[in-house]
């Protein structure tokens, strides 16, 4: 196995603004289409829902990849780990709440 190549100066700048270029080029594809999908107002309302929520879930792995520089890499596992467990709080703490008021709501009715 080789060792990963390490690049300073110049290069590492083309680099880093390479990767946020391809990233902003990405994430504002990601924003625009659903967008003219809503405008345009030709594809029913289900399949523009799904649209949005596929794109919105690319769109948070492509900030992830190139604007938090957050990969598979061993050197990065702690950072991921760390994403995961924060997503897993929130998402435990929406289902909760969730849970609460829904219980609440049967019960007020």
């Amino acid at each position: 196995m080789s060792s990963p190549k390490i690049i300073g100066g110049p290069e590492a700048y083309r680099h880093d603004l390479l990767g946020y270029q391809t990233g902003f080029v990405l994430a504002a594809i990601l924003t625009i289409v659903p967008f003219a999908l809503v405008a345009w107002g030709t594809f029913p309302a289900t399949t523009v829902r799904w649209v949005i929520g596929i794109f919105g879930v690319t769109q948070i792995l492509v900030h992830v990849r190139y604007f938090l520089h957050v990969d598979l890499s061993a050197e990065r596992r702690e950072e991921l780990y760390l994403m995961l467990f924060s997503a897993s709080l929130v998402l435990t703490m929406i289902a909760g709440t969730l849970w609460i008021l829904f219980n609440l709501y049967a019960r007020m009715m």
